[in-house]
């Protein structure tokens, strides 16, 4: 499997990601890049999707509804909270860009459970995770605690320049829950300033999986299995939108055994 997937190019319909072309059931994303007037379409078929205005303001039309202008940071790096819209599977929708306009649509099984709703930015509020080197600041967009999707979870990360991220390196990749669960993940990195780059290792502990990669701006990694940390160095921040879906909506992980002592002690 190919883990580290380029943009292609820097407009328009810039990743698109089905289960099937990532060799994976659940998690599927894609990415628009969009100027003044320019329209994205879609319809979600049998996935539920999260519409996460990343950058920018946009007309936004979804199962069967106007939902009007959407939107409000300008910059991702303004660290806001995202304008989002929530659809249950069978919905068609309409993206009309009002600016320049980065347009994420994260895709996972829909069992029609859920109407379509506005997510954010009321309720959504920075957080910070980790201390030291570790500290890193979180908006979360459909995690556990929000109970109005089948399937997604989606969160945005916020790591500064020099930290690490999803550290300790963790997996949830069985399905045995209360223990773990199983959850496929894609990360859309961005960088500030933009021609930086940071550091994704997707690993396992018996070695059978251990790539390390250079994620640039607008590049899109792919976790089927395996811990997953990332760092960016000095000079630059990273931010990065997390997609996960699997049998189950809960998200449970363990820390890898090597490196569990460091969130123990910061956890003490």
């Amino acid at each position: 499997m190919n883990l580290l997937r380029k943009p292609a190019g820097r407009h328009g319909l810039v990743h698109h990601l089905t289960p099937e072309a990532a060799g994976w059931s659940y998690v599927g994303f894609d990415l628009w890049r969009l100027a003044p007037g320019e329209v994205a379409v879609g319809h979600t078929g049998g996935m539920e999707a999260i519409l996460v205005i990343v950058e920018g303001k946009a007309r936004i039309g979804g199962a069967g509804r106007d939902w009007g202008e959407m939107g409000a940071r300008l910059d991702v790096f303004e660290k806001t909270p995202p304008h989002c819209l929530y659809l249950p599977d069978g919905s068609d929708w309409r993206a009309e860009a009002v600016t320049p306009l980065t347009l994420a649509v994260c895709l996972a099984p829909g069992k029609g459970g859920h109407p379509a709703r506005r997510i954010g930015p009321e309720g959504i509020a920075l957080t910070q995770r980790g201390q030291g080197a570790n500290t890193r600041f979180i908006n979360n967009i459909a995690m556990e605690a929000e109970d109005f999707c089948d399937s997604l979870l989606v969160t945005e990360v916020f790591t500064p320049a020099g930290n690490w991220s999803s550290y300790p390196p963790h997996r949830h990749d069985e399905d045995d829950f209360p223990r773990m669960t199983y959850l496929e993940e894609t990360y859309y990195h961005r960088l500030n300033p933009p021609q930086g780059y940071g550091i994704q290792r997707v690993f396992t502990e018996d070695g059978s999986l251990d790539e390390t990669m250079a994620v640039k701006n607008h590049d899109l990694v792919l976790v089927p299995r395996g811990h997953h940390p990332c760092g960016v160095p000095y000079g630059y921040e990273m931010y990065y939108l997390n997609v996960m879906a699997g049998p189950i909506r809960k998200w449970r992980y363990e820390n890898h055994p090597d490196h569990d002592w460091i969130w123990q002690r910061d956890n003490a």
